[in-house]
């Protein structure tokens, strides 16, 4: 097994954010559950000590500055000195263009990006003493183009060149950060794209399937497997990429 850790995942309450959680603490690392909220992260939590892990619930906005810089100093002071953090909280606010409110694109970009940037300069130096350090941050296929989503694919595209810049930076210290960009994901955030588009969740999945290779739309469950990779000390050599997990190729 690995050396055990203090793992660090925002947007934990549920999806990608809880499936990666749990996978952190199977893997033998002690997990901080972030969310708006803490007692959101409730489920994820529960799901991590009933297989004999430890976690914590932690409830941050990390768009913001304060409220990020709190959630950090409660982790070190009940966890311990987090050198694992995932990158993944995130917002849709979906419209075209011309529909679209300052108040979404500030919105979209400040969970996604403001967010990736106030938790990874926070923990960063806990990184650097260690010599050890792993970031993983969440793109997105829609990181190259998707319709009704100007700000999020903005967001998504600015996640990828984040991870690069941060891996130039912190690679000396034994800090690797990467992206992982997946394609349709089974969760509560494409099941509200169906409701938005107006089509029933089980139409949109059977439709999306029928355009991937492997047949198949993913899981949770696909992200945290390779998060799980990402994070442990085998991947030391490989960081600044773009990962997509999206069951076939991308353009």
């Amino acid at each position: 097994m690995s050396q055990e850790r203090i793992a660090i995942v925002t947007g934990a309450a549920r999806g990608i954010g809880a499936a990666t959680a749990i996978q952190m603490a199977k893997d033998g690392h002690l997990v901080a559950a972030l969310d708006l909220k803490a007692q959101d992260c409730a489920g994820t939590v529960d799901a991590i000590t009933a297989s004999g892990g430890r976690a914590l619930a932690v409830g941050a906005d990390v768009s913001d500055e304060g409220s990020v810089a709190l959630a950090v100093d409660t982790v070190v002071s009940r966890l311990g000195e987090p050198t694992i953090l995932v990158n993944n909280a995130g917002i849709t606010r979906d419209n075209l263009l011309f529909k679209m409110t300052s108040d979404d694109w500030d919105a979209v970009l400040g969970v996604h990006l403001r967010g990736a940037f106030l938790m990874s300069r926070s923990v960063q130096g806990f990184m650097r003493s260690a010599g050890f350090g792993r970031i993983v941050n969440l793109s997105s296929t829609s990181a190259l183009g998707n319709r009704g989503q100007a700000n999020y694919s903005a967001a998504k595209a600015g996640m990828q060149g984040i991870t690069k810049t941060l891996a130039i930076e912190l690679g000396k210290f034994g800090v690797t950060v990467n992206a992982i960009a997946p394609g349709f994901i089974q969760t509560d955030m494409t099941a509200a794209t169906a409701q938005r588009i107006g089509v029933s969740f089980e139409d949109f999945i059977t439709d999306a399937a029928a355009q991937i290779p492997v047949a198949r739309v993913g899981q949770p469950e696909d992200v945290a497997n390779l998060m799980s990779f990402l994070v442990s000390e085998n991947a030391g050599f490989v960081s600044g990429q773009v990962i997509y997990v999206a069951g076939g190729p991308t353009d």
